[in-house]
């Protein structure tokens, strides 16, 4: 790779179009402005974080963890932007700056959930466990093995590609999706392969998911060949990272950890004395600068932000130089871990990960809540995909009605494959927000009948 191909700004669906970069943004603030002014993006406000519908007003939702990883990730850019301004003159030639480092970045990072659907990571394992279950069913027989795989293990990455770079059916003369720059779209793909070849076993981090269905793969292609990607072996889909995608992984990482944590205590699920106690060993190297201040807050919450703010601020800069150092092995396609595996706070943030599984992740509301999503939404599934199936049926007719107009294009006699018709049910089901996904299960089974 070379930093003329890194910083690719060529528009998906606009290729053929100079650049109308102008002094107040530059490309990559435009795709940040571009993804936050997104309808999905907006649903995120009601996409579970930790706990399904907090009552507390301390505990974040998909949308604000989004907003804190975009400003951790812009961060982690503009440091290591800085480093590589110095290193190389040619980004001076390029007239490439260390803003622009943490621009795509933060891009990047605010949309890296944009694809989760409805009761968090449970949903994927309820869309997921439908298809299993269904999979001798007629209307999956002539989906392909890889086709089926993208519906038997349905992963949110990949539907946050397909979201950000695809147009939805009605749509079909807006080519693009966002019409992001071909950098965000990469430095977004943190697992830059289809479902198949299933490469889990090799350990490698960027082959542990996938996040990109049979659907987007020509599109990705596109990208990862103007950009240059290696491919990775011998597989024929399968590519190396963009090397700003370890950043956005990295900011996520510390987020989820530290700040998932934070909102264990502020719920009362984590005792004060172990979230300080954690926070504390992960700090003990800077410790001496910030015991005085911290002597002067009295009361506990006020204490764990104060810390929270202070690990977020250590582990940015430690990450960062986890990426100077290994820069070669990173553009090479060398580096296969995780940049925050490398940092010496990792057996601690370990001890965070494992007291969140069992403490907070595994609490008695968020259990019954997940439990509900693997009933609501495998039978919306099946119910929009008899509608899809059974259109003029008049237990079916009104259902298809519920699809917005976007999705309205659904419809037997197209040309549309089976496959990408019902994978645009499952989408419209993928991103619902939790509160509308219950709300339209109970109205429709005659729970709760909706108000006018």
């Amino acid at each position: 790779m070379n930093w003329e191909q890194i910083f690719n700004n060529t528009r998906l669906g606009e290729e053929h179009k100079a650049s109308n970069t102008g002094i107040a943004r530059n490309d990559y603030q435009r795709d940040f402005d571009r993804i936050i002014f997104s309808s999905p993006f907006r649903r995120l406000q009601n996409k579970t974080q930790v706990l399904p519908f907090p009552e507390s007003d301390y505990v974040r939702n998909r949308l604000t963890h989004s907003l804190e990883a975009g400003s951790v990730g812009r961060s982690l850019g503009t440091i290591v932007g800085n480093e590589m301004y110095k290193k190389h003159d040619l980004l001076r030639h390029l007239q490439i700056s260390p803003h622009d480092f943490g621009a795509v970045v933060g891009a990047a990072c605010i949309a890296h959930d944009i694809g989760n659907p409805p009761f968090g990571h449970a949903g994927e394992d309820a869309i997921s466990s439908f298809f299993i279950e269904n999979e001798s069913h007629s209307i999956l027989k002539d989906l392909s093995n890889e086709q089926l795989e993208d519906l038997k293990n349905f992963e949110g990455n990949a539907a946050g590609f397909r979201l950000l770079a695809q147009s939805l059916p009605k749509q079909t003369s807006l080519e693009g999706g966002l019409g992001l720059t071909y950098l965000t779209y990469a430095t977004f793909t943190k697992y830059p392969k289809p479902s198949l070849p299933d490469l889990k076993k090799t350990g490698i981090s960027f082959l542990k998911k996938y996040g990109i269905f049979q659907s987007e793969l020509d599109l990705f292609e596109r990208i990862a060949n103007s950009l240059n990607l290696k491919k990775f072996r011998d597989c024929k889909n399968v590519w190396h990272r963009h090397p700003f995608a370890y950043l956005v992984e990295a900011a996520d990482d510390i987020c989820y950890r530290i700040v998932d944590f934070e909102d264990g205590f502020n719920l009362g699920i984590i005792p004060f004395e172990t979230i300080e106690g954690l926070f504390l060993e992960i700090l003990k190297e800077v410790w001496k600068i910030n015991e005085k201040k911290y002597a002067k807050i009295f009361d506990q919450k006020s204490k764990i932000a104060y810390l929270r703010a202070k690990v977020i601020n250590h582990l940015i800069f430690k990450v960062s130089q986890i990426f100077i150092n290994n820069e070669t092995q990173i553009f090479n396609g060398e580096f296969h871990d995780s940049l925050i595996d490398h940092i010496q706070e990792e057996e601690t943030l370990r001890k965070i990960e494992k007291i969140s599984i069992e403490e907070i992740y595994q609490y008695k509301s968020v259990l019954k809540i997940e439990a509900a999503g693997f009933r609501v939404l495998p039978e919306l599934l099946d119910l929009f995909i008899k509608a899809y199936k059974n259109p003029t049926h008049p237990k079916y007719r009104g259902i298809k009605k519920i699809l917005p107009e976007q999705y309205t294009d659904l419809d037997i006699t197209k040309k549309q494959s089976d496959y990408i018709n019902i994978l645009n049910i499952t989408m419209f089901i993928a991103g619902m927000t939790d509160k509308y996904a219950i709300n339209l299960y109970k109205n429709i089974n005659g729970i709760e009948l909706p108000s006018y």
